[in-house]
């Protein structure tokens, strides 16, 4: 099983991007355990919505260490870099279709509350979170983002865009699409203007003129990628107090998505 969740090539990525481990001076503290059987553990809670008190001892991680790294992890960063490097193997290999950028969002239900939920309107006012995904043309993830279910669409467009990383490619590092796509949910005047302001195209679709039907022929790849993020069993229902948490699994979901679109 950890060889299908974390294959060869997947830990040649990650491995140079984990925090390093600092012994204490003075002697005791946390044991080391070994990086890869942590990454494994933390990649199965992701794929099997598995509660962190049922991580099967098989992976040789006991669940406080599995827990305390994932969150030592998140705070360092890790799975945003590991985003970025994904993105650049892709990019590098001419993988990214820049041509146009599709934005989506898609609401959860949150258990337990906590931080980045907020009232679902669409599920009778229970809490629940918002994810937020940017792809390019072929539906890979550019970037990703989480909200409040009650938070407009709208207000996730600036974050989103601003949060494509600098990608390599054949000609140089990239983060500008050459246009953006969106629903009538991002409809506005002055994100228009911004949108253009940085040099790239707008085609949303505008209330009372352009048919829904019209734009899924461009739309539907950022839905197929949220049906891709929903198969990861641990965001398809908020479980999370801290919405830091839950965004690490989402952008952790996001690089194993762009993994799975490398030459194998």
């Amino acid at each position: 099983m950890s060889q299908r969740l974390v294959p060869d090539e997947l830990w040649a990525l990650v491995e140079p991007l984990i925090p390093g481990f600092t012994a204490r001076p003075q002697g005791g503290g946390t044991t080391p355990v070994d990086d890869r059987a942590v990454f494994t553990a933390i990649v199965f809670v992701l794929t099997s919505g598995c509660q962190w008190r049922l991580l099967p001892p098989s992976f040789g991680v006991t669940v406080p260490t599995a827990h305390r790294r994932f969150t030592d992890w998140t705070k360092a960063g890790l799975w945003r870099r590991m985003h970025r490097a994904v993105l650049d193997e892709l990019g590098t290999q001419g993988l990214i279709d820049w041509s146009r950028a599709v934005l989506d969002g898609a609401s959860v239900r949150a258990k337990k509350g906590g931080t980045m939920t907020g009232r679902n309107p669409v599920d009778r006012g229970k809490p629940g979170s918002k994810i937020h995904v940017l792809t390019d043309r072929h539906g890979i993830p550019l970037s990703v983002a989480v909200s409040g279910a009650n938070t407009h669409d709208s207000q996730a467009l600036k974050p989103l865009v601003m949060a494509i990383p600098a990608i390599r490619s054949r000609r140089g590092r990239r983060r500008k699409p050459d246009k953006l796509h969106g629903d009538k949910a991002y409809e506005s005047r002055k994100l228009r203007e911004w949108v253009r302001d940085r040099g790239i195209g707008v085609r949303i679709a505008r209330k009372g003129i352009e048919s829904s039907e019209r734009l899924g022929r461009h739309r539907w790849v950022v839905e197929r990628t949220i049906a891709w993020t929903f198969n990861y069993r641990r965001l398809a229902m908020r479980y999370e107090r801290h919405g830091a948490n839950f965004c690490a699994f989402l952008t952790l979901a996001a690089a194993l998505t762009c993994y799975k679109k490398l030459p194998t």
